[in-house]
């Protein structure tokens, strides 16, 4: 995600935006859409009343429940219609850039983005071969403690029962309660259940819908962003208004651009806003946003909600929503709070007041508050090439990164993306059974475990503490050990093995402040009986053999003498 500035278009008044729409738009959309552009979801905004009030100050009481902080491990299933052209992350966007490659696929495979848009993808997304039970039963066996599901990604379909949004996955493509399918299973199979909710930003990233080719045979002819709810009579969206899903033409591309840099010049400088604002002169937008995502709360009760934004959204909207979950979660859990709310990007002022989340990124230090991380094995979407080149992330790097979150204070959300039928490939089946096996024999060093005095040896891996860190470059040696501790027993995550079979840990050297106690037994999680050692001023030594329990990384239990 980029942050650029608001341009001098961005913040145009609406009756600005008309006049300029009057000048761009194809002939008689603007006559036609007037009563669309105009509504408002005219309800109240009313919150859950309780402990919590929709300020900075107020959120700052929160603190994260103990679920959250004994969980470490999650899987998300980021799982919408963009999936099914197995073209990877920002499909929807990108299939009306010309230039693109997503837009050439979408032509040569679907059609030209004027007569065959976005929302016939939204239609052709079927998830015909979604076996959620079978799924969810290698989510458990991969040693995940709760799941998130994709509530709406910025390509603005609601995967759930939406009252104020006709554009949703019971109305259109599987016909589905996704997200209510997926809390059921995940209830049933006690793990804690979360939503993500990208949809405060469609309103700009969805802007290429109304735009057009600069060049070639279909120069100027309008994308199908222009459509409205008249146009649809007798089609399969009858009843359907496409300004509701493409959130109206509030930068649509103007008039004159014929050439394909041009085009994109527009498109960097005018629809790449990447901040919280609400969009100019379009109050609708943060109405309907705001019901949209309380509906989802209210219905689904989720232990976990995530934004896909920095701090909270959309202003004032963002901090409502925020006090309405956390007081609906209390009321919800006879007055103890039970909630995870995850955003980005906090600044110090507000750390505490929901859990940092960072995207794809890491700490370089035990962090005083919990945080989590979110990644992907690939893409967020489904791309088919990970697959067919066999590109995606291995089970130990995974591991590796785990034992590196949980020992400073973190956890790990994983994406492991499905296609568009719900179906996961053979590499994805691999790697979930392959963590699972680790899982098994290792989790005890993992799950209900809480920081040590440092988070280990060796390389804090990144720089700051930042999303997109995530990619390590140089190879694990025997003195990288990352720590974790559960009471008086101390884990030693080794992410190499010696290759002389002796591993020192510096941390735990006689007379180290760290650790100013006797060591009295020491394990290895997945091997019987205990393992010699000494202890100097240079460090603990261990003589670990030759004989390694696993290939991914190696847990020494660590126990205090009586």
């Amino acid at each position: 995600m980029k942050r650029i500035d608001l341009s001098a278009r961005a913040r145009l008044s609406r009756r600005a935006f008309v006049a300029g729409m009057a000048a761009t738009a194809p002939a008689g959309w603007l006559a036609r859409n007037a009563a669309a552009q105009s509504d408002s979801a005219g309800a109240p905004r009313s919150i859950a009343s309780g402990t919590f009030k929709p300020t900075w100050e107020s959120l700052l009481q929160y603190k994260a429940p103990d679920w959250f902080r004994d969980a470490k491990f999650g899987i998300w299933a980021h799982w919408t219609a963009q999936c099914v052209p197995e073209q990877g992350d920002w499909y929807a966007r990108q299939m009306y850039i010309q230039g693109h490659p997503h837009y050439d696929f979408h032509v040569k495979t679907f059609g030209h983005p004027s007569k065959v848009g976005f929302m016939e993808i939204d239609n052709r997304w079927k998830a015909d071969k979604w076996e959620p039970s079978a799924l969810m039963d290698l989510y458990v066996k991969a040693g995940a403690k709760y799941f998130v599901a994709l509530a709406n990604h910025h390509d603005n379909l609601d995967n759930y029962d939406s009252t104020y949004h006709e554009w949703n996955s019971l109305r259109v493509g599987p016909k589905k309660d996704i997200v209510g399918t997926w809390a059921k299973l995940a209830r049933e199979n006690s793990l804690r259940f979360g939503v993500t909710n990208h949809s405060a930003h469609s309103w700009h990233w969805f802007q290429t819908a109304y735009g057009y080719d600069p060049e070639g045979p279909m120069a100027g002819i309008p994308y199908d962003g222009f459509l409205t709810k008249a146009d649809g009579k007798g089609k399969w969206w009858e009843g359907l208004d496409p300004q509701h899903l493409y959130n109206g033409a509030i930068m649509p591309m103007p008039k004159g651009i014929t050439t394909i840099k041009g085009a994109n010049d527009f498109h960097a400088a005018n629809d790449r806003k990447w901040d919280e604002a609400p969009p100019p002169g379009h109050p609708e937008f943060v109405d309907r946003w705001f019901l949209r995502c309380q509906d989802l709360i209210d219905k689904y009760q989720p232990d976990l909600l995530y934004f896909d934004n920095t701090e909270l959204p959309l202003g004032q909207a963002g901090l409502d929503i925020a006090a309405h979950y956390y007081n609906s979660n209390m009321r919800n859990h006879n007055g103890r709070l039970e909630a995870v709310l995850n955003s980005k990007g906090l600044q110090p002022g507000r750390v505490g007041s929901m859990v940092l989340d960072i995207e794809r990124g890491k700490a370089d230090q035990i962090l005083a508050t919990p945080w989590q991380t979110d990644t992907c094995i690939g893409d967020w979407h489904y791309k088919r090439s990970l697959f067919d080149t066999h590109k995606y992330k291995t089970v130990p790097q995974v591991v590796h990164m785990l034992a590196d979150i949980v020992s400073k204070n973190g956890n790990l959300l994983l994406n492991i993306p499905l296609r568009g039928d719900g179906s996961i490939d053979e590499d994805e089946h691999a790697f979930l059974t392959g963590i699972a096996t680790w899982m098994s024999a290792n989790g005890e060093a993992i799950y209900g475990t809480r920081p040590f005095t440092v988070y280990g040896e060796g390389s804090p891996e990144t720089g700051g503490t930042k999303n997109f860190n995530e990619n390590r470059t140089t190879p694990y040696t025997a003195e990288d050990i990352r720590f974790t501790t559960k009471g008086s027993t101390l884990y030693a995550i080794a992410l190499a093995w010696p290759t002389d079979g002796k591993l020192r840990i510096r941390t735990l050297a006689y007379g180290n402040r760290n650790y100013p106690g006797e060591v009295g037994r020491i394990e290895m999680l997945g091997v019987n009986g205990t393992f010699q050692f000494t202890r100097d001023n240079q460090g603990l030594n261990i003589d670990v053999g030759t004989q390694r329990p696993n290939n991914i990384a190696y847990v020494l239990k660590i126990q205090p003498r009586a």
